[in-house]
């Protein structure tokens, strides 16, 4: 496995790790799961402060739905593939984005 391989494994692992992070914390909080209905509330602050967290918290918002959906008996295998590669895809942006902001930190911490 080369470097870059490696890097973007960790980074595939670190942003699914942080949406189930912040989701669990969210659902610690507000008592329910987070989701994607937090946006349908209407204009106004809630909403707005919603975007920010459901960018980050939606690979794992997303993975809850295919495992619920498969208990429930009722996915196909190509929505389940498809949404798992687009699941995969966002983890691994929100990934880069968390070591980024984490190296940026460092280095003006360090």
């Amino acid at each position: 496995m080369s470097f870059a391989e490696m890097q973007s494994f960790l980074a595939v692992a670190i942003g699914f790790a942080v949406a189930g992070l912040i989701s669990s914390g969210y659902q610690l909080v507000a008592a329910r799961p987070a989701s994607f209905r937090m946006l349908q509330k209407g204009p106004g602050v809630a909403t707005l402060a919603a975007i920010p967290f459901l960018i980050f918290a939606a690979p794992f918002i997303m993975f809850r739905a295919i495992v619920r959906g498969g208990m429930a008996g009722r996915q196909n295998i190509e929505g389940v593939m498809l949404l798992t590669v687009v699941v995969g895809f966002w983890s691994l942006m929100s990934g880069t984005v968390v070591v980024m902001a984490v190296q940026e930190v460092a280095r003006y911490v360090g």
